[in-house]
């Protein structure tokens, strides 16, 4: 489909979210031939499927340990090493905790203290045993579930830029819903403008737009899957060593880097930190910055060496 005089914009919907490819040729073929390549993605690392690699570890959990393919193993390493950093929000391992709220999946309602301690023993990253030899993943408790979903779509995003790049497509931007990667620019801009959303405003209200070249911005934030009890709210991003939602001073994340895999692990790593350690956690990663949204509606940028961003939302603050 033809959005103007330059910009081509193929659309459909993969892995539970909208995706958007634009391109500045019209080529419904190679189009077709990412949206296959991301299919081809998510049947390896979803768990909302019984017949993935994923779930063929989950269902072994406590059995045996199960060779997955080089892409799943690398992958889990990868989320392993994350999880396993000190105090770390991420953590490969909460299924069992994903699937006892639901959020996002028909849950409106609070488990008991004591179903989600029960999960919680289920949650221990040290209990995911990798064998790199023999490229295999073992759950050493039965009832243990790893999910990758904190982490697929940016490695998917990452695997279509290469795709792309290899076709010699030299500007274009993929949109898998939350993470955005890009190649080059548009023409005759310096960037590409990704909006930044406003936390529970209007679907298309924005605090402000963020411009990148070649570069990734991945956004999460808890607006994005909640239910609220008793004037609570109740989102998708939890704490791990609580099994509760996490509550601290932010609405959003926003991390922009070359990787769009970065961006899925940072996100969650700078949530459990906050502003303040978040700022300095990435003083020594120049090729990392981040864009935090507070409650009290103020916009942090920890640097601005490689994006720009303009606020359009008088009722939020920039903070340089």
């Amino acid at each position: 489909m033809l959005n103007d005089v330059r910009v081509y914009a193929y659309s459909t919907v993969l892995m539970g979210s909208p995706v958007l490819l634009k391109l500045f040729d019209d080529n419904p073929i190679l189009a077709g031939q990412v949206f296959r390549l991301i299919k081809q993605q998510e049947n390896l690392f979803t768990v909302n499927r019984a017949a993935s690699e994923v779930m063929a570890i989950n269902h072994a959990a406590g059995q045996h340990p199960v060779v997955v393919s080089q892409p799943v193993f690398d992958l889990i390493a990868c989320a392993h090493a994350v999880s396993l950093l000190p105090g770390s929000l991420f953590n490969l391992a909460i299924g069992p905790l994903v699937k006892c709220w639901k959020i996002g999946f028909q849950g409106h309602s609070v488990p008991s203290d004591a179903a989600l301690q029960a999960r919680l023993a289920l949650t221990d990253p040290r209990e995911v045993v990798l064998d790199a030899d023999a490229r295999s993943v073992m759950l050493a408790r039965p009832g243990m579930e790893i999910d990758l979903g904190a982490i697929a779509k940016g490695y998917i995003a990452d695997v279509v830029q290469a795709y792309l790049r290899q076709q010699q497509v030299s500007r274009a931007l993929i949109n898998l819903g939350g993470n955005v990667q890009t190649v080059g620019a548009p023409p005759d801009e310096a960037g590409w403008a990704i909006g930044l959303k406003k936390p529970f405003g209007e679907k298309d209200a924005l605090i402000g737009v963020i411009e990148v070249n070649n570069r990734s911005v991945v956004t999460s934030g808890i607006y994005e899957r909640y239910f609220e009890q008793d004037g609570i709210c109740y989102h998708h991003i939890l704490d791990p060593h609580s099994g509760y939602p996490l509550d601290n001073a932010l609405l959003s994340v926003t991390v922009i880097s070359d990787r769009s895999l970065d961006g899925d692990i940072y996100t969650t790593l700078l949530y459990g930190l906050g502003v303040e350690q978040g700022i300095a956690c990435l003083a020594d990663k120049p090729g990392i910055e981040a864009i935090f949204v507070t409650r009290d509606r103020q916009v942090i940028c920890s640097s601005q060496r490689h994006f720009s961003f303009r606020l359009l939302d008088n009722d939020y603050r920039l903070v340089h």
